[in-house]
C-alpha cells in the first residue's frame, strides 16, 4: 500500500513537515509502523498550492523511492505552502511509473489514496468506460487511485465531493460484486480544492487502512508549550496522516472507519461515510 499526509494551515517549508519530524514521511518510505509494507519506494510526489497564484496546485513526482530524491530535498528546503499534499507509494500492481505517482491533478483539484480496488485488472475497462467522456482523455495512468479520482469526478467532486466519493464507492462495489470480489474497496482518500481538504477513511471489509488526524493547536500549547512549532502555527492548522509523524502524547486522533473528516477555515468537521448505490 501507500503512506501519505495533507498539511492545511499556517505556510510552512515543506522541508518542516516532510523531513523534520521524528517519524516523517519520509521516514515512514523506509520504516513505515502501520503499513502493509515496511518500505514504500515505488515513486513519491508532492503537491502544493503556491501563496498568490490562480489556485493550480504545481507537482512534482517521481518514480524512485523518496527517501534519497535530492530534488526532492532541494525543492523542501525553498517552496513555502499554505495547503499540500505528500505521498509515498507501494506499488500494488500496477506499473512504476511517473504517471502512477500521486497525487493525481485536475484543474485546482488534487487526490491522493492509499489502498486499493480488489481485482481492478479484471474490471478496468468497465470502470474506466464509466468516466465521463470529456475527462476520460485525462488519464495518464493505470492506477484504480487514478480511475477512483475520475470516477468521482464523474459524478460531480467538484459540487458535492462527499456525495461524489459515496457514489464512486458505490458503483466499485456494484461492478467489483458483479466480477465475484466479495470486498471491492479499501481507501483513505485525500482530496482538496485548495481552501478545503476532504479525508476519507472506508472498506468494503470494515477494516480500513490506518488514519489520523492532528489534535486542535491551542489545546496541543497548553499540554506542550516547549515545543516551538506549536508556538509559530495558526489554531487552524492541521494534519491528515497515514500514521503519526510521532509520539507527542495527545497530538494524534484516529479517524473512525467508516467516516470522512472536512478541514477548513472555521470548524472543521468528522462526518459518519456510507456508499451510496449507483
Amino acid at each position: 500500500m501507500c503512506r501519505w499526509l495533507a498539511y492545511s494551515g499556517t505556510p510552512q517549508l515543506l522541508d518542516t513537515i516532510l523531513y523534520k519530524p521524528a517519524h516523517s514521511l519520509i521516514d515512514q518510505s523506509l520504516h513505515s509502523k502501520l503499513g502493509v509494507e515496511t518500505t514504500n519506494g515505488d515513486g513519491f510526489g508532492v503537491g502544493w498550492y503556491p501563496e498568490g497564484s490562480d489556485g493550480t496546485p504545481a507537482l512534482m513526482r517521481d518514480v524512485g523511492p523518496a527517501w534519497n530524491n535530492r530534488n526532492l530535498r532541494e525543492l523542501a528546503d525553498h517552496v513555502t505552502s499554505p495547503l499540500f499534499f505528500a505521498h509515498i507509494r507501494a506499488s500494488t500492481g500496477t506499473a512504476v511509473q511517473q504517471t502512477n505517482c500521486h497525487p493525481f491533478r485536475h484543474g485546482r483539484w488534487m487526490w491522493m489514496h492509499n489502498g486499493s480496488i480488489a481485482g481492478f485488472h479484471a474490471m478496468r475497462r468497465d470502470l474506466t468506460l464509466l468516466v465521463d467522456p470529456a475527462l476520460y482523455p485525462e488519464i495518464e495512468g493505470t492506477t484504480d487511485s487514478e480511475a477512483m479520482f475520475y470516477l468521482a469526478l464523474t459524478f460531480g467532486l467538484e459540487q458535492d465531493p462527499p456525495g461524489a466519493v459515496a457514489k464512486m464507492v458505490g458503483l466499485v462495489e456494484r461492478v467489483g460484486r458483479e466480477h465475484g470480489v466479495e470486498y471491492p474497496m479499501q481507501m483513505t482518500v485525500a482530496v482538496s480544492d485548495g481552501t478545503t481538504v476532504w479525508a476519507f477513511r472506508y472498506s468494503s471489509q470494515g477494516a480500513s487502512r490506518s488514519l489520523f488526524y492532528s489534535s486542535r493547536v491551542d489545546a496541543l500549547r497548553k499540554l506542550h508549550p516547549e515545543v516551538t512549532f506549536l508556538q509559530e502555527v495558526s489554531d487552524e492548522t492541521r494534519l491528515v496522516v497515514s500514521e503519526p509523524l510521532g509520539d507527542l502524547p495527545g497530538a494524534w486522533n484516529e479517524v473512525p472507519e467508516s467516516s470522512y473528516g472536512v478541514v477548513r477555515a472555521g470548524a472543521d468537521e468528522l462526518c459518519p461515510f456510507s456508499p451510496e448505490p449507483v
